[in-house]
């Protein structure tokens, strides 16, 4: 399979993406009824977002520039493999 190169077939799979997660928050919260839920919730998709911000920017742009991950998976058997290796500094 090749890559999806074209804008208006990636703008579609992003926003098929966030359908899909509201409507799956959506109907957790409709089977719960429970605020408490729904804010454990917020908590979760955020703390996945910053999660995933993490290991994609922040590594990038203040670890090493030359780390590039393909997706989480990459990036976690990266740093099984490698452990965690301290900033690269600018001579």
């Amino acid at each position: 399979m090749s890559d999806l190169k074209s804008p208006t077939l990636i703008y579609l799979k992003g926003f098929l993406f966030l359908g899909l997660g509201v409507c799956s928050a959506g109907l957790l919260i409709a089977l719960t009824t429970s605020w408490e839920v729904a804010a454990l919730l917020g908590v979760c998709v955020w703390a996945f977002c910053r999660f995933y911000y993490f290991a994609f920017y922040v590594i990038q742009h203040y670890i090493n520039p030359e780390y590039r991950y393909a997706g989480l998976w990459a990036f976690v058997t990266d740093l099984v493999r490698n452990g965690i290796q301290k900033p690269q500094r600018d001579p």
